[in-house]
C-alpha cells in the first residue's frame, strides 16, 4: 500500500510531482494538511497537535494529540499509515520548513528504509531517497539533473553510474563534499552500497 504523508515544509507544483502515483492513502501531519488543496487530493486522517494549523479549514477525520509528547506529528502520521497497512511512504512538503523537524525527518526516513519500508521525500522540486546496503536505488532522472549523495554516515563500497563523475566502490566520510553536485548523463542512475547510510537527493521540475 503507497501512503502519502503531507508534512510542514514548502511545496511546488511540478511535472515530476503531478507524475506521482496515486496514493492508496493520505495522512497529513498538522500544518501539512494545507497542501490537500495543491494536490487537489483528499485526506484520510488529519493528525497532530495542531499548533501550526490555524485557520485551516479540511474536511477530514482528525486525530488530536498534546502539543506536550515525545513523536513529531510527522512520526505520528508514519504510525498511523504502517498500522493500515502502508508499506510505501511519500513524505510530502519534506524541505523547506523548520530546520530541525526537515533533518529529524531525513533521518528518520533512513531508520524507516532499514525497517524494510519504500521511502520518497519531496517538496516538487527537490526530492531525496535513503540509500542502504540492502536497499540500492535505480532512479529514473533527466539527464542534466543535479543529484547528490549525502554520507549520513562513513559510507563504505559506493557505486554511483549514470551520472558525470561515477565511483565503483568508493569510500567516502561522513558529511563529505565529494559526492555533492553532481550531475546525471544517462536516463537511469543507479547507486548502491557495501556500509553505511545516505541519502540520494536529485533537484527535478
Amino acid at each position: 500500500m503507497r501512503a502519502w504523508i503531507l508534512v510542514g515544509g514548502r511545496l511546488n507544483m511540478t511535472p515530476t510531482l503531478s507524475l506521482l502515483p496515486s496514493p492508496d492513502l493520505v495522512v497529513a501531519a498538522d500544518g501539512g494538511a494545507r497542501h490537500a488543496a495543491v494536490l487537489g487530493t483528499h485526506v484520510d486522517l488529519w493528525v497532530g497537535d495542531f499548533d501550526s494549523s490555524e485557520g485551516l479549514l479540511l474536511d477530514a477525520p482528525r486525530e488530536v494529540h498534546p502539543a506536550a509528547k515525545d513523536e513529531t506529528d510527522a512520526e505520528l502520521a508514519v504510525r498511523v499509515a504502517r498500522a493500515r497497512g502502508a508499506r510505501t511512504l511519500v513524505f510530502v512538503g519534506a524541505f523547506g520548513g523548520r530546520f530541525d523537524h526537515a533533518a529529524a525527518l531525513m533521518l528518520g526516513s533512513l531508520r524507516l528504509a532499514q525497517e524494510g519500508l519504500s521511502i520518497s521525500l519531496t517538496s516538487g522540486d527537490e526530492w531525496a531517497w535513503p540509500l542502504l546496503p540492502s536497499s540500492p536505488l535505480s532512479l529514473e532522472l533527466r539527464p542534466g539533473t543535479t543529484l547528490s549523495v549525502l554520507a549520513c554516515t562513513d559510507l563504505r563500497g559506493l557505486t554511483l553510474q549514470g551520472v558525470r563523475w561515477p565511483l565503483s566502490r568508493a569510500d567516502v566520510p561522513q558529511g563529505s563534499g565529494w559526492t555533492v553536485s553532481n550531475e546525471t548523463t544517462q536516463p537511469m542512475v543507479s547507486a548502491s552500497l557495501e556500509g553505511g547510510a545516505a541519502l540520494v537527493t536529485a533537484v527535478l521540475h
